[in-house]
């Protein structure tokens, strides 16, 4: 999905929506993260952009002093209650850029489908000065693809998206070669031991169950509310005409670098 500058607050009025439909990361993700950098109790971690927590909860069991960074004040009050029982977490609402700690501070910087927001020069020269000498930034997020069983259907709703978002073309499947584009923007910040990887699976909707999920999308939250009912009735009837039920092929991104 393409991304529209000065849509990054509005998921702020769906975050509960967003909780519900956005999907979470997979364990092998966590488990390469891990491998490349031990997180425990003794850790400093900060999440830039928690959103309502999809990328939370496996930091925050490691027991690391976990800080979390949200610029929407509801996403960031419904999160903070989200993670109440941990005494290990704590919540800032306020944008990354504004956010201010002494150099040195963290063992890991990481961000899950929200880094993008940030402009590319800010966003790596300040996780690299916030770093200690071998912490980590890991980038991560979830890209999903058309149902590749059921082009028609595709068909289908590409005609209605051309209809009400002309100015979004679908985009092609996730690829290693992105992937490896985005690991590299870390080496001209200073990163070292940069490394990369792809993790894949499939999600299933009925056709309701994508319309909520499709609520969640900036882009389209964007759209005026009339012709966003219109423009959502339409992609469910075009699901609903072939069998009701659409799944989504996901490709996961990471990236990980190394502050020497």
């Amino acid at each position: 999905m393409s991304i529209i500058e000065g849509l990054e607050t509005t998921f702020n009025d769906v975050y509960a929506e967003y909780d519900k439909w956005r999907p979470i990361y997979v364990a092998e993700l966590y488990e390469d993260i891990m491998q490349y950098k031990q997180i425990n109790s003794s850790s400093k971690v900060l999440e830039v952009g928690i959103g309502t927590g999809q990328a939370t909860l496996p930091i925050l069991d490691k027991g690391c002093s976990l800080t979390a960074i949200e610029l929407g004040d509801k996403l960031a009050e419904y999160t903070k209650q989200k993670f109440s029982k941990y005494r290990n977490f704590n919540i800032k609402n306020i944008a990354f850029q504004d956010y201010q700690c002494p150099p040195n501070s963290y063992d890991m910087i990481y961000s899950a489908s929200a880094f993008h927001w940030i402009p590319e020069e800010i966003g790596y020269t300040k996780v690299y000065e916030m770093l200690k000498s071998g912490g980590i930034f890991a980038r991560f997020a979830n890209h999903p693809y058309k149902d590749k069983g059921k082009e028609a259907m595709h068909i289908a709703m590409q005609e209605v998206y051309s209809e009400y978002m002309p100015a979004v073309p679908p985009s092609p499947e996730y690829s290693e070669k992105q992937c490896k584009e985005r690991a590299d923007i870390s080496k001209k910040y200073g990163f070292i031991d940069v490394k990369y990887k792809l993790y894949h699976r499939t999600r299933t909707f009925t056709s309701q169950e994508y319309i909520h999920l499709l609520g969640t999308y900036s882009d389209h939250i964007a759209i005026e509310e009339t012709k966003r009912k219109e423009f959502f009735s339409k992609i469910k009837n075009a699901i609903d005409n072939y069998g009701g039920e659409i799944t989504l092929y996901d490709t996961i991104d990471l990236q990980l670098a190394r502050k020497p």
